[in-house]
């Protein structure tokens, strides 16, 4: 097992290095990224396509054949039947050869491709769990899912097109063209005849295509997004009985979607009949020519079909090309669209950085200051504030002024502007974050499950944690009761985001996840704020269990869930105004005796 692990860890490593090396700003093409895509994979393409040309032996020796036993019983004279049921023979064999060759063919080249959409979508995941927090918050899951789903899709569908399609074409145009040149020079000519054609007519649509594409693509991750946000907004849909108005907002996006959809169906059709109509005359031209030839003896009359049948094969493959095009243009756009993502640099990159092998949970805030890019006032101002091994200190103020995003340095999801936060006399920035976390446990007000069972959501990301480890914490957590009703125990499935349990209930949980890990820091952000009474009784139990003997930070709106604090620190307009005690601070009669105040 432990082998196996190895060797799918190093796999992912092997991804991971191709991918990166796909997306590296020298490459420029969509061309040159399927082919970085593709490193590790070439001897599969490569024996596909010997493959795919003797699967093929029937199309090329077809004419070849037919001529020859046109002009074989056009002139029986000079010839025996011997060579007639030679032809057939030979024609026989190389049909039958196409049912094993064919599958060979297939096999070789759906390794590849296989391969190479797993990679790409492990690659796209891997990347997705590597970018910052920042970046998450400024990419919609929607417009995610459809990068990682769709144009993943689109791409695999471009390199099927491409070995299933485009190369076996530009094969049928060389082969074909090569033995027209060796039997007549001057008929080869008008076959040469067909490229710039082709070339013309896609230079005249390239430009629309790509538009057309690039305008879908974009409708389609708007629609992704708007349907992501209808399914979580549901709820209070429903409550408020709102749902003709996201029907009505979803089809203006459906409509939108629709418009761009039909106007590059159009420009492919406009492209696809061009080319089409174009060929037609290209042939019948070429029809008339050797018609003539035959005529004046300049050639055998079975080799009118001859010629009409590599013209007929190069016309089909051209068009080919030319149908396959669009295709190829919509994985060219999706994969703009995954690089966009892989070629991120707002990543969080803990290479090379201090691992700490254990943690105290010492803070320090030196005179921190923080404020976003896009924004034009401060997060943070001045903040200066040491805490200390296994304190707990609760942050307290009005919405916006700073409370959460003080957790969100602890936890390094932030970096300040100036100053900095250090850990253990160790700065954020220079730890493993990774490596760090790994050390704390964090309880939000909206708490995340999946859709599987208590057991799973407890032991989240851990191996071998016993029943009787589970249980106990399920006990500290005041779980034990709720457990002990249900059907399964600990092995009932919770449903989608924990729908089958209360918000008390959802809260608990997460508290058991976070005992489960033993943790040295504690964060709990609002976790009581949208609970009833009796809710809230069970939860302030839970939490006094996992915050004993840790460092714990909390942000609160409810003054009375953090009596018990060590330390009460109010914010204001990104600010430390005031820090004390409960009773320090109602006897101070300042900011936080006026927000106690309010809630009285």
């Amino acid at each position: 097992m432990a082998n196996r692990t190895a060797e799918v860890q190093l796999r992912g490593s092997s991804f991971e290095q191709t991918f990166q090396q796909a997306v590296k700003p020298g490459n420029r093409t969509a061309f040159q990224y399927l082919l970085s895509l593709y490193k590790g994979n070439f001897m599969n393409l490569f024996i596909s396509i010997v493959f795919m040309n003797i699967k093929n032996l029937p199309v090329y020796l077809l004419p070849i054949v037919t001529a020859n036993i046109i002009n074989i019983v056009a002139k029986p004279a000079g010839h025996n039947i011997s060579q007639l049921w030679i032809n057939f023979a030979v024609l026989i064999v190389v049909v039958l050869q196409n049912i094993p060759t064919h599958a060979a063919y297939v096999s070789y080249l759906s390794r590849a491709i296989r391969a190479v959409e797993a990679g790409l979508r492990g690659a796209m995941v891997r990347k997705l769990q590597q970018l910052s927090i920042n970046s998450h918050r400024e990419l919609a899951a929607g417009r995610l899912q459809s990068k990682v789903l769709r144009d993943v899709e689109a791409v695999e569908g471009m390199s099927k097109q491409l070995m299933l399609a485009f190369v076996p074409s530009i094969f049928s145009v060389i082969i074909a063209f090569g033995l027209t040149l060796y039997s007549n020079w001057l008929v080869s000519l008008f076959f040469v005849l067909t490229i710039p054609a082709a070339i013309g007519v896609m230079q005249i649509f390239k430009k629309r295509i790509k538009r057309s594409n690039n305008e879908f693509r974009k409708e389609i991750e708007t629609m992704s997004s708007h349907v992501a946000e209808m399914v979580e907004m549901i709820p209070v849909t429903k409550a408020h009985g709102l749902e003709q108005v996201e029907i009505d907002r979803i089809d203006t996006t459906l409509k939108r979607l629709q418009g761009k959809g039909y106007r590059l169906d159009i420009v492919e059709a406009y492209f696809g009949a061009s080319g089409w109509v174009t060929f037609q005359v290209v042939q019948v031209i070429c029809l008339l020519f050797t018609a003539y030839l035959a005529f004046t003896g300049s050639i055998p009359v079975g080799n009118i079909v001859l010629y009409q049948g590599y013209f007929a094969m190069i016309l089909g493959s051209v068009s080919t090309l030319m149908n396959v095009y669009p295709i190829i243009a919509k994985g060219s756009e999706s994969i703009s669209s995954i690089t966009e993502i892989l070629r991120s640099t707002d990543i969080e990159d803990n290479s090379g950085k201090l691992k700490l092998p254990k943690l105290s949970g010492d803070y320090r805030f030196e005179d921190v200051q923080l404020k976003f890019r896009d924004g034009e006032q401060h997060v943070l101002e001045q903040v200066d504030l040491d805490v200390k091994a296994g304190e707990c200190v609760a942050f307290v103020g009005e919405s916006g002024a700073g409370k959460s995003t003080i957790l969100n340095l602890v936890i390094g999801f932030l970096n300040p502007t100036s100053g900095r936060v250090s850990v253990d006399g160790v700065p954020l920035t220079e730890l493993d974050l990774s490596e760090y976390r790994r050390h704390l446990a964090v309880v939000p007000q909206t708490n995340i499950l999946f859709s599987g069972s208590i057991r799973d959501n407890i032991t989240y990301g851990l191996q071998g944690i016993s029943d009787e480890r589970v249980m106990e914490v399920v006990e500290m957590a005041h779980l034990t009761e709720m457990v002990a009703r249900l059907p399964k125990g600990i092995d009932t499935m919770v449903g989608e985001h924990g729908g089958k349990l209360s918000g008390g209930q959802r809260q608990r949980l997460a508290i058991a996840r976070a005992l489960v890990r033993d943790p040295k820091v504690i964060l709990l952000d609002e976790a009581t704020s949208a609970l009833d009474n009796a809710s809230e009784h069970h939860v302030q139990q839970a939490m006094q269990q996992l915050i004993k003997g840790r460092t714990t930070f909390i942000v609160a709106h409810r003054l009375s869930t953090i009596r018990h604090a060590d330390r009460i620190v109010v914010m204001k307009q990104g600010r430390i105004v005031e820090a004390g005690t409960f009773d320090e601070l109602i006897a101070r009669k300042g900011e936080f005796y006026n927000l106690k105040q309010l809630q009285m």
